[in-house]
């Protein structure tokens, strides 16, 4: 079951903040079709956000046709997105980690590791249009 963390610095509202993270889990195959995920309640205790925040996150997430609630039951994946390598998309997980756990070690502040991460993929990106 997919755990879910909150960045208050990060200036992305908390709701999009779950859909983003429900999305993460579903391309890198951490959350499958038949998954369920934590009920408001569970993410309410763990969390202390407003109950009404899981619910809209969720329903976005219904309205992608992600997730399907079932009253009395839960909310369970529905859907999974297509043509994604979970072995390809685990190992370059891993060499992050790696990479990130290096840059902690050298001394970088999160700051100065995502300034690095975003300024890579702009250029790598932007090379690829190219």
């Amino acid at each position: 079951m997919i755990e879910f963390q909150l960045d208050t610095t990060s200036g992305v509202a908390t709701y999009l903040q779950l859909v983003q993270q429900v999305h993460q889990a579903l391309q890198l195959g951490f959350l499958e079709p038949g998954d369920q995920l934590p009920t408001a309640q569970q993410v309410v205790a763990k969390l202390a956000i407003n109950p009404n925040t899981v619910l809209k996150a969720y329903r976005d997430l219904e309205r992608e046709g992600l997730v399907q609630p079932r009253p009395g039951v839960g909310t369970f994946v529905i859907r999974s997105f297509p043509d994604t390598d979970p072995a390809a998309l685990n190992r370059f997980l891993g060499t992050l980690t790696n990479w990130l756990d290096s840059a902690r070690a050298a001394g970088l502040s999160s700051v100065d590791i995502e300034a690095i991460y975003r300024t890579a993929i702009r250029n790598s990106f932007s090379e690829a249009v190219a």
